[in-house]
C-alpha cells in the first residue's frame, strides 16, 4: 500500500520517490503537517514561489468545483518540467477524493499534487484513495515523541552553534510534543532568549519555558487579553517582586498569542464560530478561560496577532540586551496589548 508509518515518514522525505505524484501529508499535529510539506517542496526540488510552475489552492474551492483539480493537473507547466498543485485544508471533500481518485488511476506527467490534510480516519475517502494507489504516498503525521523532539534541539542548537547542558535537555523535553508548531515556537523563544551564549543552561529552560509563577502569570496573560489595566498591574507587579524574572510573563503571552493565531486560522480555513474552534482547541482550554479565549479571538485578526507576537519578540530580545531595564520593557509591550484589546472591546 502507498503509505508509510509515522516512524518511517522523515526517511521518505530525505529522498522521495520521483515516481510519486500525489501526495498526502496528513495528522492531528498542524505544525508537522505544514513543516513536512515544506520538507517536501524542499527535496523534490519545486519552486513553490513561482506563479507559472506552482498553483496553491483550498480543497474546500476544489471540492465545490468537480473536475477542477483534473483541469489543473492537465496544465502543461510554461517554463519548467514539474508544475506543483499544492492544496490545503483537505479532509472530508468527497469531490475532491474523487478527482484525486481519477487522477490516480491516470498516472501524472507534468504535475504533482501535493495535499495537506488533517487528521484523516482510516476510512476516509481521500485517504482509502492515496493509500491504494501505485503513484501516490500517505504520509501521516503524529504527535512528537522524545526521539522527534531530540532532532528538532539539534537542528536548532547547530543553527545557533549552542551547546545545552544534559539536565536542561531533559527538562525541556518534559515540556515539548504534542505539536510541532508549538514545539519550535518554545524553541525559538529559547533560543532568543539565550542567543549570544555558547550553552544553554537548565536555568535559561526554567526562566524561559518553566511554569515559575503558575497561575499568577496565566492571571496576568488574561488581564492583557480582557484589557483590565488594574488585574494586570497588580499581578505583574506581584510577579516581579517575587524575585520572577519578567520573561515569564512574556513567555506566557507568547504561548497564548500564538494559540489564538492557529485559533484565527482554523476559524478563517474552516469557516469556524469562535465557540467552535475554542472547543475543538487541543490542547483544550480550560473551562473557566474558554469564553475570554472565544472574545479574544473573535476580535482579533491574524495580522493584529502576528503584529503582536512580533512586539513580544522584541520585548524578549530588548530584555537580554538591557537586563537593567527588563521589567520596564516587558510592562510597556504587555501594556500596548492590552490597550489594544481594551480598545477592540469598546
Amino acid at each position: 500500500m502507498a503509505q508509510k508509518k509515522a516512524h518511517e515518514v522523515d526517511g521518505w522525505l530525505r529522498r522521495p520517490d520521483p515516481e510519486t505524484r500525489i501526495i498526502l501529508i496528513y495528522g492531528p499535529d498542524r505544525g508537522l503537517v505544514a513543516e513536512r510539506t515544506q520538507t517536501y517542496v524542499k527535496q523534490a526540488g519545486l519552486d513553490a514561489e513561482d506563479p507559472f510552475s506552482s498553483v496553491r489552492l483550498e480543497a474546500s474551492e476544489l471540492d465545490a468545483a468537480p473536475g477542477r483539480l483534473i483541469d489543473e493537473a492537465g496544465t502543461v507547466p510554461m517554463f519548467s518540467s514539474q508544475r506543483l498543485i499544492w492544496i490545503k485544508g483537505a479532509g472530508t471533500h468527497k469531490n475532491l477524493a474523487d478527482d484525486v481518485k481519477e487522477l490516480a488511476t491516470n498516472p501524472l506527467r507534468d504535475s504533482i499534487v501535493l495535499i495537506e490534510a488533517g487528521d484523516l480516519k482510516k476510512s476516509a475517502p481521500l485517504r482509502n484513495v492515496v493509500e491504494g494507489a501505485f503513484s501516490a504516498m500517505a504520509l501521516p503525521c503524529y504527535a512528537d515523541e522524545s526521539r522527534s523532539i531530540d532532532g528538532v534541539i539539534d537542528e536548532i542548537l547547530a543553527r545557533e552553534r549552542m551547546t545545552m547542558a544534559v539536565e536542561a535537555r531533559q527538562a525541556l523535553k518534559a515540556n515539548l510534543g504534542g505539536d510541532r508548531l508549538a514545539t519550535r515556537s518554545e524553541l525559538e523563544k529559547l533560543a532568543l532568549y539565550c542567543h549570544g551564549q555558547p550553552q544553554i543552561t537548565l536555568d535559561d529552560v526554567t526562566v524561559t519555558i518553566g511554569d515559575v509563577s503558575g497561575l499568577s502569570v496565566d492571571a496576568a496573560v488574561d488581564a492583557v487579553l480582557a484589557g483590565n489595566s488594574e488585574a494586570f498591574d497588580t499581578t505583574f507587579s506581584r510577579i516581579v517582586s517575587s524575585g520572577s524574572h519578567p520573561f515569564v510573563v512574556l513567555s506566557a503571552a507568547m504561548r497564548q498569542f500564538n494559540q489564538l493565531l492557529a485559533l484565527r486560522g482554523d476559524m478563517d480555513a474552516n469557516g469556524k464560530s469562535a465557540t467552535a474552534a475554542v472547543a475543538s482547541a487541543r490542547p483544550p482550554v480550560f473551562f473557566t478561560r474558554r469564553k475570554l479565549i472565544e472574545t479574544a479571538v473573535q476580535r482579533s485578526t491574524s495580522v493584529t496577532l502576528l503584529r503582536a507576537l512580533e512586539r513580544l519578540q522584541a520585548a524578549v530580545l530588548l530584555t537580554r540586551q538591557r537586563p537593567d531595564l527588563a521589567v520596564a520593557t516587558a510592562r510597556q509591550a504587555l501594556i500596548a496589548l492590552l490597550v489594544e484589546a481594551a480598545r477592540a472591546r469598546r
